[in-house]
């Protein structure tokens, strides 16, 4: 059987700008960070398939039409709305309209020299069960705007200086938004409900373990409270059950893999711990309304 090649490999930021953005300027394939407004970078582009960067990226939608499927959330954006999206974390975008914003792609290893511990202990919110969406207040978004301006204007002005200037205009970004992310999150914590704290906890813990576990029950135990208890919670908190919740989230692992590798159906299967090939053609199937290899096509184009 010929092994189809790649269709993404989002390991670099310059195959991202070619690929997702269909940006064909040249870039240097080793480049570590890319800042840029969100109108240059949507010029082309009405969404984005599931993918996993390996880098970081950082948003901020200051106008326009833009969802956000970030694990196991899916979430339509409002104006001033701060989206962090750390290296490796399944993303995705079904709609985007007129954005206006500003937005950053860097490399950990860009930072490296100026960091003292790991990038995700030094700003919490690069955590994989952080909060990823921060609602900004507009001065908060007046802060963070003037630090992506400031390393825009830095970005294309020439300097023997520019690479290390351009570290530390990133590094003052991530304070700023640690300084607000600290606010938000002793905020949210005050005002969350314990049945939301229950649903997000779950939303987690899907993320950690939908591979290997599919049961409401599973999760019901992992978090101490029955599956109808559970059900009622999440339902209520999110407007999907738990079962659409997994579902969800397998779906949007198994596109990654459609999409992004070489894996063959049954690999793929397989890795995703379907009992067989033909339960997760019937998977596929029931979400897209095409079998596999048809749906494979589909993401191709």
């Amino acid at each position: 059987m010929t092994r189809r090649p790649q269709i993404l490999t989002i390991e670099s930021l310059e195959k991202f700008e070619r690929v997702i953005n269909r940006d064909f300027r040249p870039y240097d394939i080793n480049m570590m960070v890319m800042p840029g407004t969100l109108e240059d970078k949507h010029k082309n582009c009405a969404s984005i398939p599931a993918l996993r960067r390996q880098f970081n990226l950082i948003y901020l939608l200051l106008g326009g039409e833009h969802d956000v499927r970030l694990g196991a959330e899916h979430t339509r954006l409002r104006d001033h709305d701060l989206v962090i999206v750390p290296e490796n974390t399944v993303y995705a975008s079904d709609h985007i309209r007129h954005c206006t914003g500003f937005c950053i792609h860097f490399k950990t290893e860009f930072l490296q020299a100026l960091l003292q511990r790991p990038l995700s202990e030094e700003f919490p919110y690069f955590r994989m069960d952080a909060h990823h969406i921060l609602g900004l207040s507009p001065s908060e978004s007046k802060i963070i705007r003037q630090s992506f301006e400031n390393i825009i204007s830095e970005y294309q002005r020439f300097s023997p200086e520019k690479e290390y200037i351009l570290r530390n205009l990133i590094l003052i970004l991530l304070l700023r938004v640690r300084e607000i992310y600290r606010t938000h999150t002793k905020t949210i914590r005050q005002n969350t409900s314990r049945p939301e704290q229950l649903s997000t906890r779950f939303k987690q813990l899907v993320e950690k373990h939908f591979r290997t576990e599919r049961t409401v029950s599973e999760y019901a135990a992992r978090l101490g409270v029955t599956s109808g208890h559970l059900s009622d919670v999440v339902k209520k908190t999110t407007g999907r059950s738990p079962r659409e919740v997994i579902q969800d989230m397998l779906f949007l692992e198994s596109k990654v893999l459609l999409a992004a590798t070489d894996k063959t159906l049954s690999e793929i299967s397989e890795e995703l711990n379907f009992q067989d090939l033909a339960h997760f053609s019937h998977f596929i199937k029931k979400k897209t309304g095409h079998f596999p290899q048809a749906f494979r096509k589909q993401l191709s184009v």
